[in-house]
C-alpha cells in the first residue's frame, strides 16, 4: 500500500525539475519493476533474506535510481525530484498510515463468541464498514482475532479467514481515502475526501454483497456438515465481547477530523523546504495526526497491545519500503506524463478507444490485475497518471474512469496474498492461530472462484 503515494510527488518532480520524459527509455523503469518484484516474491521465494535485509535492497533499487538520474540530468534535478517526493507525499501518508496503525492497536476486542454462519457473516460486515473508517490494516488488526477465536473449535475454518481478506482487508476499504492506501494516494493528489464515498458506493455494495452472500452460502453447507462430526472442545470457551481501550476511539474521530479539515480550510500559506512547497493545512494536518498517534501511545494499556500482538515490525518495513517505492516511481511518472509521446504509449493505447477516449472497462482490469501481483498503490498511481493526472478533470468528466482505476485497485488487492499489505498480515497471524490456511496459489484458486466471476459481472454492469 505504501507505494502509490510516490505519484503524486513524483509526477509534480518530473515536471518542476524537468525530466524529459519524452525522451527517457523504458529501462528508467527497471528499478521500479524490481522493487515491485522484490516486495511481491522476497517473503516468499526468500524469506529469512528479505525478513532481516529488505530495507537495504529498497535503498539499493532507489539508488539504482538516484545515481543514474544525477549522472544524465544533474545534481540538482535528482535531488530536487527526490526531495519534492519525499517531502510533498511520503511524509504525509507514512504519518497517516503510522497513526492509524498506533491507535488502531490499542484496541482490544475481547471475549469470544460461537461463529456460526450468521455471526461469522455479522463480524465480516461490521469489519467492512470499518475499513473504510480506520483503514484495511486497521480492521484487519483489530477483528482478525476475534474471528478466529469464534470460530477455533470448528473443523472448516480456513474459508472464514480467505472470506474476512476479502471482504474486511481488501473490499470494504473502498469508501474513503482512508479505507485504503490507493485512494489516499488520489485524496493527497487532489480528490475530494467524499468523491470515492458518492462514486462507488454502488460497487461497493455489488461487489461486497455478491462476495457476503457467497460467504454465507458456503458457511451454512459447511457448518451443516459439521454438525455430523465428532465435536472439537472449544479452547476458548464464550464469554460476552467486550471493547477495551475506548480512549483510542475518539483519537481515530480526531484523525478524521483532521483530514476532513485540512480538505476544507485553505489559507493560502506555505513554505518552501528544498524546492518543495508545503501548505499549511497540510503540515497542521501532519502534526495533528502525529500527536494523536503519541496520545494513544500514552493512554493504551500494555496489555491490550500485547494480546493483540502489537509491535512495530509492520510499519517499519512499510515505511522503508514506501520510500524507496517514492524514489524509485519518479521516473516511470515522467515518462508516463509525456503520454504517447513516452516510450509507454503502447500502456497508453490498451487503455484508450479508437476514437481516443479512455476505455473504463480496460482500466479496471488493468489497474486491478496489476493491483494483484505488484501491490495496489502504486499500481492506482501509474493509472491515475495515464489517464491524465489532473484531479478535477478526473473527478468530472472522466469521473466514470477514476471510479474504475479506484474500484480495480481497491477490489482486486484481494486476489491474492500479496495484493495489499493485510492480506499477508492476517494469513501470518491465522496461520500461527492453528488456522490451516491455503498457500499462494491455493488462495488464487478461491479468489479465481468467488472475486473473479464477480468482478466480470461488476466490470460489464458499471464500466462496460
Amino acid at each position: 500500500m505504501a507505494i502509490a503515494i510516490l505519484a503524486p510527488a513524483a509526477a509534480l518532480a518530473a515536471e518542476e525539475h524537468g525530466l524529459p520524459g519524452a525522451s527517457m527509455p523504458l529501462w528508467w523503469a527497471l528499478p521500479f519493476a524490481g522493487l515491485l518484484l522484490s516486495i511481491a516474491t522476497g517473503p516468499l521465494l526468500f524469506h529469512h533474506v528479505w525478513e532481516h535485509h529488505y530495507g537495504k535492497i529498497a535503498a539499493l533499487w532507489a539508488a539504482l535510481v538516484i545515481v543514474p538520474l544525477a549522472l544524465a540530468f544533474g545534481v540538482p534535478a535528482a535531488v530536487g525530484a527526490v526531495l519534492h517526493a519525499l517531502l510533498t507525499e511520503y511524509m504525509s501518508f507514512i504519518i497517516l498510515l503510522f497513526a492509524l496503525f498506533t491507535i488502531s492497536g490499542g484496541i482490544l476486542v475481547a471475549g469470544n463468541i460461537h461463529g456460526t454462519p450468521l455471526v461469522n457473516a455479522g463480524l465480516l460486515l461490521v469489519g467492512a464498514l470499518l475499513a473504510s473508517v480506520i483503514g484495511t490494516t486497521g480492521a484487519s488488526m483489530i477483528l482478525i482475532r476475534p474471528l478466529i477465536r469464534a470460530n477455533d473449535n470448528r473443523p472448516f475454518n480456513a474459508h472464514v479467514v480467505v472470506f474476512f481478506i476479502f471482504l474486511v482487508s481488501n473490499i470494504g476499504g473502498s469508501l474513503t481515502p482512508l479505507g485504503d492506501p490507493p485512494l489516499f494516494v488520489g485524496f493527497l493528489r487532489g480528490v475530494d475526501f467524499f468523491w470515492t464515498t458518492t462514486h462507488l458506493y454502488r460497487e461497493t455494495l455489488f461487489v461486497g454483497g455478491a462476495v457476503l452472500a457467497a460467504f454465507l452460502a458456503l458457511d451454512i453447507i459447511l457448518h451443516r456438515r459439521e454438525n455430523g462430526a465428532p465435536k472439537i472442545k472449544d479452547p476458548t470457551p464464550d464469554s460476552r465481547v467486550r471493547i477495551r481501550g475506548l480512549p483510542n476511539l475518539p483519537l481515530l474521530a480526531g484523525v478524521i477530523a483532521a483530514i476532513l479539515l485540512s480538505a476544507t480550510w485553505k489559507p493560502e500559506v506555505s513554505v518552501t523546504i528544498a524546492g518543495a512547497t508545503l501548505e499549511l493545512q497540510n503540515l497542521l494536518r501532519d502534526a495533528a495526526i502525529l500527536t494523536l498517534a503519541l496520545v494513544s501511545l500514552a493512554v493504551s494499556r500494555k496489555e491490550y497491545r500485547e494480546a493483540n500482538g502489537f509491535n512495530w515490525g509492520p510499519i517499519a518495513e512499510v515505511a522503508k519500503l514506501f520510500a524507496g517505492i517514492f524514489i524509485c516511481i519518479v521516473p516511470v511518472i515522467a515518462i508516463l506524463r509525456a503520454g504517447n509521446e513516452g516510450a509507454l504509449a503502447p500502456l497508453v493505447a490498451l487503455v484508450t478507444t479508437a476514437q481516443g477516449a479512455p476505455n473504463d472497462l480496460a482500466y479496471f482490469w488493468l489497474t486491478g490485475a496489476l493491483s494483484s501481483f505488484l501491490d495496489n498503490a502504486p499500481t492506482y498511481l501509474v493509472f491515475f497518471e495515464l489517464a491524465g493526472g489532473d484531479p478535477q478533470h478526473l473527478m468530472t468528466e472522466l469521473a466514470s474512469t477514476l471510479a474504475a482505476i479506484s474500484a480495480g485497485a481497491v477490489f482486486m488487492g484481494a486476489n491474492t496474498y500479496i495484493g495489499n499489505a493485510p492480506n499477508f498480515m492476517v494469513y501470518a497471524i491465522a496461520r500461527q492461530s492453528g488456522v490451516k490456511m491455503p498457500g499462494f496459489f491455493g488462495y488464487m484458486l478461491w479468489s479465481g472462484l468467488v472475486l473473479i466471476p464477480t468482478f466480470l459481472v461488476a466490470g460489464f454492469l458499471f464500466f462496460g
